[in-house]
């Protein structure tokens, strides 16, 4: 019997006002949403499982000692793309978080892949679901994220973009009015000698798609 072919998931670009304000609540609050890459001929999609904050006067940061040509991007309003190398080998996708003026940015760390799983298998040259994203550097070259998209505005329409979850983090606890508790766990950032024990990274606890030693993906 041929199985059917999966529908691509609907889902809604967040819009600006939604984004909350400050850098620490943003990167809390897009776990559990998606990130959307048109390409020709394909739609990428991945529901957010892990990200970092790097907040305003944060020594980690970018934006820690002022705009720059490089940096200018985490400058802008809330909800830009951010995108830079990293130790000259893999790009990082990020999300502006603060207001324009004032620098602050969320890294994403990892995404579910939900649509487009095989052009994301070809651009990573692997067979291997989980190795696809777990990671920021597999999840940009996953996407194929470029210093093209740098700046590039993640609530409006275009290559890239933000949206409602494609489906709910599972909840624990009692349901509450918002429809649950998020499974979202908080540990220190990965990989950083400065600020490294501010507990800056958020995650879907349980999710495989992770990042990081198991210690930090309880």
């Amino acid at each position: 019997m041929t199985r059917p072919t999966p529908r691509p998931e609907r889902l809604r670009r967040l819009r600006r006002a939604e984004l909350p304000v400050d850098t620490v609540e943003l990167a809390r609050y897009l776990i559990g949403k998606s990130v959307v890459r048109e390409l020709e001929g394909a739609r990428l999609t991945g529901r957010i499982v892990e990200a970092e904050a790097y907040p305003i006067g944060d020594p980690a940061a970018h934006h820690f000692r002022g705009p720059t040509p490089r940096n200018r991007s985490l400058f802008l309003e809330p909800g830009h793309a951010y995108v830079y190398l990293a130790y000259g080998t893999s790009y990082m996708l990020n999300v502006s978080s603060e207001e324009a003026g004032v620098g602050g940015g969320v890294l994403l760390r990892a995404i579910e892949p939900r649509d487009g799983i095989e052009p994301m298998m070809r651009h990573r040259r692997t067979r291997r679901v989980e190795d696809l994203t777990r990671g920021p550097g597999r999840l940009a070259e996953a996407l194929a994220i470029t210093p093209r998209l740098d700046g590039i505005d993640l609530c409006a329409a275009g290559p890239l973009w933000l949206a409602t979850a494609a489906e709910p983090p599972r909840p624990i606890g009692p349901i509450g009015p918002s429809g649950g508790i998020a499974r979202v766990g908080t540990s220190v950032r990965i990989g950083l000698t400065r600020a490294a024990r501010r507990r800056l990274r958020f995650y879907e606890r349980g999710n495989r798609f992770v990042s990081g030693p198991r210690l930090l993906r309880a």
